[in-house]
């Protein structure tokens, strides 16, 4: 059967796309998925237009009302999990157990989260200031209040290693606090976008609120950031796009959310319990393949402990079951397209022209004779100078670094252009707080590479600005408005 070609969502309209379709390829079969809608720059303007007509009135609504049209949206999706998490596997190549769980799960519980958030309070008291006689007026006391705004209208620009979570966690809170958005989602898996598209409209969001645009190229996500109706971008993916994005929204003072680059580095101590870190780093080798920006992609370990920890990951990583994601023994699916895996395998060959040693992996899976697979890569005898320690590879592969004391490795983490999220294992907890407290990055896990979900999330230097996640995701999509007032 021949995939039904999907239409833009525009001003609460599914709309045929001026520039016909693209095709949408499955990475673990090279099968066509589905038919994605080539929106032009007009059609772009066009959702744009929509979403700051509708703006006004979507502002103005009882908060109680935006939370029950984001708790139908959860709703709905859970309704039709299944059938959600098996496209999402399809175009995304994640494991069926990720696809549902990790994908289609997550975004769930995100618009869950953000009805709760469209009911917290959005001012805040002021201490009163007592003012003398002057030339702004007679003395008193004046009281003020900061209040949370929504920004306008906002762009959503999200990533292809999760086409659920990822929007559901820019969409769902930027309506909760008033916004209304333009969503262009990854052109590689942009399917799913368009099923929680459906669901929020089955819920009742208002025409003009949330809109979806595609394309193959560049030409839609240009549109979506310059267009004149747009107040906020908020963007997940390479920090080399970001600082192009960033460029226009500077001409145009765009307010921005950027969800960058990084290259976290996992610092495993002497004393550290080695079991705990080969399970944390191994993550890197099967979550998403490699594809997330906060793995443990740069192992730094005391040189005590260098050659049993390379060992343990080595055996870790070829251990890891590669093959169909919709095969339930499977950990490690295929990358995202033919494209990314060749740059991947690019960057291992780079290694072994700089000196690292292959120690697993390094050579595409034998036993797959389709799809866009790379074996889990560990490669040690690595320097600090060498660009596979340096660059995000976003794959799953591992370098391994050794260093001889604490201060050196310290300066070992923060000698990168990222900081997104960094890792420390050690015995001794205080210690870990201690250095953890010294890394120039956005987040720091100790003795894991679990997340709260409520805490802060973003990066320093080239890994983003801005920080969202929790409550901290509803003041990213908001503006501090000062009202003062005489006593």
């Amino acid at each position: 059967m021949s995939p039904v070609p999907e239409r833009l969502f525009i001003g609460g309209e599914w709309t045929e796309p001026a520039g016909g379709h693209y095709e949408v390829v499955d990475p673990a079969t090279e099968e066509v998925v589905g038919l994605a809608p080539e929106a032009s720059r007009a059609q772009v303007y066009e959702a744009a237009a929509a979403a700051r007509a509708a703006f006004p009135a979507w502002s103005r609504i009882r908060p109680e009302e935006r939370a029950a049209i984001l708790d139908r949206t959860a709703d709905i999706i859970a309704r039709d999990l299944p059938a959600h998490a098996e496209i999402a596997r399809r175009e995304s190549g994640a494991t069926a157990s990720t696809a549902r769980g990790m994908q289609v799960g997550v975004g769930v519980a995100r618009f869950r989260r953000y009805a709760r958030g469209a009911l917290e309070p959005v001012e805040e008291a002021v201490a009163p200031q007592i003012n003398e006689a002057g030339p702004m007026g007679r003395a008193g006391i004046f009281g003020a209040l900061a209040v949370r705004r929504p920004v306008g209208v906002v762009t959503c620009i999200t990533s292809y290693n999760n086409p659920w979570a990822n929007p559901a966690g820019k969409i769902a809170p930027a309506l909760a606090m008033g916004n209304t958005v333009v969503v262009k989602p990854a052109p590689q898996d942009p399917l799913s976008v368009y099923r929680l598209a459906a669901a929020l409209a089955e819920a009742g969001v208002p025409p003009g609120v949330v809109n979806v645009v595609t394309g193959s190229g560049p030409e839609a996500g240009e549109a979506a950031v310059d267009s004149g109706d747009v107040d906020m971008v908020s963007f997940t993916g390479s920090t080399a796009v970001g600082q192009r994005i960033a460029e226009v929204c500077g001409r145009g003072m765009k307010r921005q959310l950027m969800e960058l680059g990084g290259k976290g580095a996992a610092l495993v101590l002497e004393d550290a319990d080695l079991r705990s870190a080969v399970a944390g780093i191994g993550t890197t080798f099967s979550f998403y393949s490699g594809q997330i920006c906060t793995a443990p992609t740069r192992v730094l370990v005391h040189r005590s402990r260098y050659d049993e920890l390379t060992a343990h990951l080595a055996a870790y990583a070829n251990a890891l079951t590669v093959g169909d994601p919709a095969d339930r023994a499977t950990v490690v699916g295929p990358v995202i397209s033919a494209a990314h895996r060749d740059r991947v395998e690019a960057y291992v060959e780079l290694g072994r022209k700089e000196g690292a040693r292959v120690v697993a992996g390094g050579e595409r899976p034998g036993h797959l004779d389709r799809g866009f697979y790379v074996a889990p890569t560990l490669l040690a005898d690595c320097t600090a100078d060498m660009r596979v320690v340096r660059d995000e590879i976003f794959g799953p592969v591992v370098v391994v670094v050794p260093f001889d004391d604490e201060e050196e490795a310290i300066a070992l983490a923060d000698d990168s252009d990222y900081g997104l999220i960094d890792y420390v294992w050690s015995g001794d907890v205080a210690r870990a707080f201690r250095i953890a407290r010294r890394l120039r990055a956005g987040g720091v896990g100790v003795n894991t590479v679990g997340r709260n979900m409520e805490a802060p999330f973003g990066g320093f230097k080239k890994s983003g600005v801005g920080r969202d996640v929790g409550s901290y995701a509803l003041h990213a999509y908001s503006e501090t408005q000062a009202i003062v007032w005489p006593g």
